[in-house]
């Protein structure tokens, strides 16, 4: 047993420099199995977090890296993109179940049709104070695509329709300033990184299997994609800002 615990200290223990935030990015979850590389179980995310509370690492609002919080040496963020109404059924009851909190990335044109979430429920979690929701663009579009297939000046007049949109149509939904982006498909640069920032967001996130640092670029933050298969050692690797172990 002193042993294991030695490890383990070895494992989460980080330099006074190196303080990071392991920010975590989900979008679907399923109550008994994983049809896509995008969808965790729920028995897998129930162990995700029963795991991070075991080892006693501070789930913090993705806000409080930027509201001036003093942040702990090492730490999590729970985000989930796309608003899947799964988010709702599977996920929040095991967030208020450890009262972590987290943020959804919302595109507000599917919100109440489909599999998507209602806007009654995007309400209730915030009502919990444990979620927070801010924008993933319009609709979700592939950056890249659309600058091939439209003129420079359409281009630029999509890109602040997909940025400018739906900052209003949430904030007029559900308050809040709105000013926090995640990027569709983590796809960033540095010219869209100067659109967010003149559509007036804070920051924006991407992808990146890496753990946030307190100098990254602030519309390119990364966050890890999280798997069905991010147990074990491979989540413990996340959870300490490191890369995936190639085994569990």
């Amino acid at each position: 047993m002193r042993l294991i615990a030695a490890l383990l200290l070895l494992l989460f223990a980080a330099p006074a420099c190196a303080q990071t935030v392991s920010i975590l990015a989900y979008h679907r979850f399923s109550p008994d199995h994983a049809p896509g590389a995008t969808t965790v179980t729920t028995r897998v995310f129930a162990a995700q977090l029963d795991r991070i509370a075991a080892l006693g690492i501070p789930v913090i609002p993705l806000r409080a890296l930027f509201d001036g919080t003093t942040l702990p040496q090492r730490a999590v963020a729970i985000t989930a993109d796309d608003g899947h109404r799964s988010v709702f059924t599977e996920m929040f009851p095991l967030l208020q179940a450890h009262r972590f909190h987290a943020t959804l990335f919302l595109n507000p044109p599917g919100l109440g049709h489909g599999t998507y979430l209602r806007w009654e429920e995007i309400a209730a979690m915030q009502a919990s104070g444990l979620v927070d929701a801010e924008p993933h663009t319009m609709t979700h579009p592939d950056f890249r695509t659309e600058r091939t297939r439209r003129p420079p000046e359409a281009f630029a007049a999509f890109l602040r329709q997909e940025l400018e949109a739906p900052r209003r149509l949430l904030a007029a939904r559900l308050g809040g300033t709105m000013d926090l982006l995640a990027w569709p498909y983590g796809i960033n640069d540095p010219a869209l990184h100067q659109a967010a920032q003149a559509a007036g967001y804070r920051a924006a996130f991407a992808l990146g299997g890496r753990a946030a640092p307190p100098d990254a670029a602030p519309f390119a933050i990364p966050r890890y994609q999280v798997y069905d298969t991010d147990l074990g050692a491979r989540f413990d690797a996340i959870l300490s800002g490191r890369p995936r172990a190639k085994s569990q």
